[in-house]
């Protein structure tokens, strides 16, 4: 979907919430708000979609027990960076790869090839941001 939508001029968050109302920006968000941009072994909850311009995405990150963002690499322009709240989590960026656990944190050019991937036996949460956002 996302190399999709790179030949549009919309992010994925837009594409998502295309026929949602439109709201007034905000400054608070509850959880049940977040719209998931991910799927059920992959939730992506995106903060702050009210707004116009953002220039920074900030996520929410749930990754089920053998969640995988898949074989192929992924790939973007921008930079992104994240906390592990809770569980682990398989991060591959370029060849090297790090299982990271709750305070750790990652930070990398997001146009390194990388992969997520939960080989722990509980969901892993990450809050993450990412700049431009691609979201």
């Amino acid at each position: 979907m996302k190399k999709v939508l790179e030949g549009m001029p919309m992010t994925l968050a837009e594409f998502f919430t295309f026929d949602v109302e439109p709201q007034q920006p905000r400054v608070f968000y509850q959880a049940k708000e977040l719209p998931n941009l991910g799927n059920d072994q992959i939730k992506l909850l995106l903060v702050g979609t009210a707004h116009e311009r953002r220039d920074i995405a900030i996520l929410k990150e749930h990754y089920e027990p053998g969640a995988d963002t898949g074989p192929d690499m992924l790939t973007h322009e921008g930079q992104e960076g994240g906390v592990i709240i809770a569980g682990s989590i398989e991060l591959t960026v370029n060849n090297e790869t790090r299982v990271l656990g709750p305070g750790d944190s990652y930070y990398f050019d997001s146009k390194l090839p990388h992969r997520f991937r939960n080989i722990g036996q509980q969901v892993c949460e990450i809050v993450s941001a990412s700049s431009p956002p691609t979201f």
